[in-house]
Parts: structure tokens; C-alpha cells; sequence
């Protein structure tokens, strides 16, 4: 039997490591951390006691052809304190963007893409569950 404890990180692949540094610290507001000295190019976020790891892979086989905002694709959900913040900064920000306001999940969530087209989900406990 297996015993978890909780999730320590998330690895995304990217293309291109500034452009995903620059979405990643500017628009999702992640604070980089440092990270060991790979042969390969990355960078690690820090996310409460959780951890994002970009890794560049321009041939990585979990790159998404399709940028549609689906939620049924693999994502990365974050939990935000405030949506209608959140969803100011997107717009400010020109980021494209699908809502799902009072879903059976129970969640109010935000979908977009980072540059290299990995699905972001920013979800709120709903009006209706709150």
C-alpha cells in the first residue's frame, strides 16, 4: 500500500523558458525558487507548500496541439482568495479566458492558457457553496 502525504510538485513542459518565467512570475504571480543545476533548462515556482516545475522540452509528448480551453484536458488548478481580482488581472493582462460560474463542481473557475498552451484553472468556492 502506498501512503501519501500530500503533493510536493507539478512539472509542466515548456518551449520556451522566458516567455513561460515571464507568464508564470508576472501574470500567475509565482515566486521562483531556486532550483538545482540540471543539464537540462527549467525553472521551479513555489506555490504554498507545493511546487510547479517548468522543464523545457520542445518535443515533450504532454505539449497540447489543440489550445482550445477545454476542462476536460489535463490542467493545473490553483485555489484563488478572489475571483473577480483575478479575472480583472486576465482581462488587464489580455489573456484569454472561459468561465464556469455555479458548476456542479461546486468551484467558480477561470480557464486559460499558458504560452505554450498548458490549461490553468484559478477556482473559488461558488456563490452557491458558500
Amino acid at each position: 500500500m502506498i501512503s501519501h502525504q500530500s503533493i510536493q510538485h507539478v512539472s509542466l513542459s515548456v518551449t520556451n523558458l522566458e516567455m513561460a518565467k515571464h507568464f508564470y512570475e508576472n501574470i500567475l504571480c509565482l515566486k521562483e525558487i531556486e532550483r538545482p543545476p540540471f543539464d537540462s533548462d527549467g525553472a521551479w515556482y513555489e506555490i504554498g507548500s507545493q511546487q510547479i516545475h517548468l522543464i523545457v522540452d520542445e518535443n515533450s509528448q504532454t505539449l497540447r496541439k489543440n489550445h482550445d480551453l477545454n476542462s476536460r484536458e489535463g490542467h493545473l488548478a490553483l485555489r484563488i482568495n478572489d475571483y473577480r481580482s483575478a479575472l480583472d488581472w486576465l482581462v488587464q493582462h489580455h489573456i484569454e479566458y472561459r468561465e464556469d460560474v455555479n458548476g456542479v463542481s461546486g468551484f467558480d473557475q477561470i480557464y486559460f492558457n499558458d504560452p505554450d498552451g498548458n490549461l490553468i484553472e484559478l477556482n473559488i468556492m461558488s456563490n452557491k457553496s458558500r
